[in-house]
């Protein structure tokens, strides 16, 4: 293994306070229980709070998301592991303003467990709590973390339009009633070429020839649909495009914000050749390019691969995702 690391048991922790370091206009670190990264101007009066969280691993999601127009809190576990429910309601009572919470969870067991004993026990101390459930991942029906589909990249959509609406002033109703919509209208498939070395195991989370890809990979690297000789990447592409569009379905008229987003170890060159190819099908298919976003913004530690996201929208989720947003890892309008 070589990593740019002091001890690897200590990965985690020094990687937040450096992050708490260079984003202090933005964010601040609770590191009692540990680790809560909360917007720095939270709780932001007569707004609902946003919290979101998983292992950690994933960067910049999701601590790079909080801020202005996105998450009011993050709460990054152990690496791959997910947060235990008392960060968790330490994020939601730091985030409370009396507007309610709303909790934006990717479906894995071990994080919707814990959100759920977070929630219940943020009612217990008077926070109104709603959950919404993440599970944008087309690859496989269930996994060695879930029961259900993974949530993957489309989390991050998720995150932006919520966070927009909740910006704006809507209530947890109609914010969770916006979080789930997305949910609903998005789609993701990822692959990988290689993998990722989580610290404190010090090997590979598993084992590919070099003449060899995953398609349908989880972020944690868990398998895909099937594993198969390396092929130019268009038809990488299409393998990826495919069973997104059919899975909607997307159809002929739609408008979509494309993400093509990085596994952590994957050239931004590279990316863009993905997305030239994505672009072209859906030109093939009738369906409007309306925004695209390309770049690593869920990602499983150094595994190189890539991931394609499909939402459709409409006037409201398309003018929620052009909201002004202001956080480390994503910036416009403001």
């Amino acid at each position: 293994m070589k990593k740019l690391i002091n001890d690897p048991a200590k990965t985690v922790d020094e990687g937040i306070a450096g992050f708490a370091l260079a984003h202090p206009d933005l964010v601040r670190v609770v590191v009692d229980p540990p680790f809560v990264i909360v917007r720095a101007d939270a709780p932001v009066a007569g707004k609902v709070g946003i919290v979101s969280g998983g292992g950690s691993g994933h960067e910049p999601l999701h601590g790079g998301f909080v801020g202005y127009g996105m998450l009011d809190a993050a709460v990054p576990g152990a690496m791959f592991t997910s947060p235990t429910p008392d960060p968790i309601l330490e994020a939601t009572k730091q985030v409370d303003a009396g507007a309610g919470v709303l909790h934006l969870v990717k479906n894995y067991t071990g994080d919707v467990l814990n959100f759920e004993t977070a929630a219940e026990l943020a009612l217990a101390e008077g926070i109104e709590v709603q959950s919404v459930i993440v599970d944008d991942d087309v690859a496989v029906k269930d996994s060695l973390y879930t029961a259900g589909r993974r949530g993957v990249a489309g989390t991050m959509l998720v995150e932006k339009i919520a966070g927009a609406a909740a910006e704006r002033g809507d209530n947890l109703d109609k914010v969770a009633e916006i979080a789930r919509t997305v949910n609903s209208r998005v789609r993701s498939m990822g692959m990988a070429l290689a993998p990722c070395t989580v610290p404190h195991a010090g090997e590979p989370s598993f084992v590919l020839a070099d003449d060899e890809i995953e398609i349908g990979i989880g972020i944690h690297g868990e398998p895909g649909r099937e594993r198969i000789a390396l092929e130019p990447a268009d038809r990488i592409v299409d393998r990826l495009m495919e069973p997104i569009l059919e899975d909607l379905p997307f159809e002929r008229g739609d408008r979509v914000v494309l993400l093509v987003n990085g596994m952590g170890g994957t050239p931004q060159s590279e990316l863009y050749i993905v997305f030239r190819r994505a672009a072209e099908v859906l030109a093939e298919r009738g369906i409007e390019l309306a925004r695209s976003l390309v770049g690593s913004y869920v990602t499983s530690l150094e595994m190189q691969g890539v991931s394609i996201t499909l939402l459709q929208v409409d006037d409201e989720l398309l003018g929620l995702y052009d909201a002004p947003v202001h956080t480390a890892a994503l910036r416009w309008g403001r």
